[in-house]
C-alpha cells in the first residue's frame, strides 16, 4: 500500500500531517459455518489491508476521503448525522458505537484506501472498521481492549449497514499475528495463536477468486442454520457443538436427510479444525492440506454451498498435486483457498487460470496471501 500517496492526498485536503494506522483483511484456513453453531474458527490476517491518515480537527465535524472512490463525505458525531454514502456509513457507525460505550470523541479529518479484493470474501468493510476503530481508541487515549474494538466493528454492520455478521472478520483484522492463525472458540470467545508460516515448510497460500457470485432463491443461509438447530435441539444442547458422529449416527431415523447431511458437515468440520491445530503444532501441512479437501467436499455434498464453478477450482488442484484446496467463505460463489508447494505453484497457477478461463470464459483473479499483523499503527 502507498503510504505516501493518503500522506499527500491529506496535506493537500487538509493542510497538516495525519497520523497513519492500518487493519488488513482476512482469510479462513478451516471453520466453515461453524461460528453459529458455538464451534471454532481459523481464521488469520493477510497482507492486504486498509490504510488511512487521521488527525482530530478539534470540531465536532468528520471529514472523510475515499482515495479508491474518488469522493468525499462530511458530517456530524450525533445519530441524525448518518451519511449518505453507504461507505462512508462504517466510519460514522465506528464513531456512533464508541460514544454508545460512553466514550468521548470529536471530529477528526481522515483519507483512506485499501488493497484488500473486493467480493474476494477477504471483509475489506471489517479491515476498514477495524483501522478507524483502532485508530480513534488510540488518538484520544480511551484505553478500550481489542476485544471490544472487534465488537465496535461487528456492531457497525448490524445497526449501521444492514448486514448481520459474525464476529470473526473484526475479530482476525484487530488480533492478527504474523506468521499465526487465530483459533476462536465462537461460544466461549477464548482464543489461541498456532504457528502458520508456510513459506518456511515450501508452501505458498494462495485464492483464486471465480468472480461468481450465485444468487439462491430464499434464504439458504438461514434453511442451513435451522437445520443445525433442529438435530441439536433433537440431541437436548443449544448447539451441535460437542456432538460425536456417534451421537448423530443413533438420532439418524428421526431427521431427515437434509437435516442428517448438515449436521453431519459440521460435527466433522469440528474435529477438522481441531486436528489442523494439531498438524501445525507437528509441522505437518500435508495433513492441513488434506482436512482442507475434506472440508471442501464437506460443504459441496453434505452442506450444499458451492457451485460447479468451485468445484472445478479444486478439481484441477487436485490434479496438479496440490496438498490443500476448497472454497473460502459461506458458499455459492467467490474464492478457493489453496495450500501449495513452491516448486507446483506456477503450473497449479497456469494450468487453473487457462481451464478456467477456457469452461468460463473468464480467468478466476489470483490472490497470493501472506499471514500478516493486525491493527496498528505505522
Amino acid at each position: 500500500m502507498d503510504t505516501q500517496t493518503i500522506s499527500e492526498r491529506f496535506r493537500a485536503l487538509y493542510g497538516q500531517e495525519g497520523t497513519l494506522y492500518t487493519s488488513p483483511g482476512r482469510i479462513n484456513l478451516i471453520g466453515e459455518h461453524t461460528d453459529y453453531n458455538g464451534g471454532f474458527v481459523f481464521p488469520g490476517a493477510v497482507d492486504k489491508a486498509m490504510l488511512a491518515a487521521i488527525r482530530p480537527n478539534g470540531t465536532e465535524r468528520v471529514r472523510v476521503w475515499a482515495e479508491d472512490l474518488g469522493e468525499g463525505s462530511e458530517f456530524g458525531l450525533q445519530e441524525e448525522d448518518k451519511p449518505a454514502e453507504q461507505w462512508a456509513c462504517y466510519v460514522f457507525g465506528v464513531c456512533r458505537e464508541i460514544q454508545k460505550r460512553g466514550y468521548s470523541i470529536g471530529g477528526f479529518d481522515a483519507v483512506f484506501s485499501g488493497d484488500v479484493p473486493l467480493g474476494a470474501g477477504m471483509s475489506s468493510s471489517a479491515a476498514l472498521e477495524s483501522t478507524f476503530a483502532y485508530a480513534l481508541n488510540d488518538l484520544w487515549g480511551l484505553g478500550i481492549e481489542s476485544f471490544e474494538l472487534a465488537r465496535i466493528g461487528q456492531a457497525t454492520e448490524h445497526n449501521y449497514c444492514g448486514v448481520m455478521c459474525g464476529i470473526m472478520d473484526q475479530f482476525a483484522s484487530i488480533h492478527g499475528k504474523a506468521g499465526h492463525l487465530v483459533r476462536l472458540d465462537c461460544r466461549s470467545m477464548e482464543y489461541e495463536y498456532f504457528p502458520f508460516d508456510a513459506s518456511k515448510y515450501g508452501y505458498r497460500l494462495v485464492l483464486l477468486n471465480s468472480c461468481v457470485k450465485h444468487e439462491l432463491v430464499g434464504s439458504p443461509y438461514n434453511e442451513r442454520r435451522l437445520s443445525c438447530e433442529r438435530v441439536a435441539s433433537m440431541l437436548g444442547r443449544d448447539f451441535l457443538r460437542g456432538t460425536t458422529l456417534e451421537e448423530l449416527e443413533a438420532i439418524k431415523e428421526r431427521l431427515s436427510e437434509e437435516d442428517y447431511k448438515r449436521a453431519r458437515y459440521v460435527v466433522g468440520e469440528e474435529a477438522r479444525v481441531l486436528d489442523v491445530c494439531r498438524a501445525l503444532e507437528e509441522g505437518d501441512l500435508e495433513r492441513v492440506g488434506q482436512r482442507m479437501y475434506e472440508t471442501h467436499w464437506g460443504m459441496s455434498r453434505d452442506y450444499e454451498v458451492s457451485c460447479q464453478e468451485l468445484d472445478f477450482l479444486v478439481e484441477i488442484a487436485e490434479e496438479c498435486g496440490v496438498s490443500g484446496s476448497r472454497i473460502m467463505g459461506g458458499g455459492f460463489g467467490g474464492c478457493t483457498i489453496s495450500l501449495v508447494k513452491e516448486e507446483l505453484y506456477d503450473r497449479f497457477i497456469t494450468t487453473a487460470t487457462e481451464r478456467f478461463a477456457a469452461r468460463y470464459g473468464h480467468a478466476p483473479k489470483v490472490i497470493p496471501v501472506v499471514i500478516s499483523d493486525g491493527a496498528r499503527r505505522l
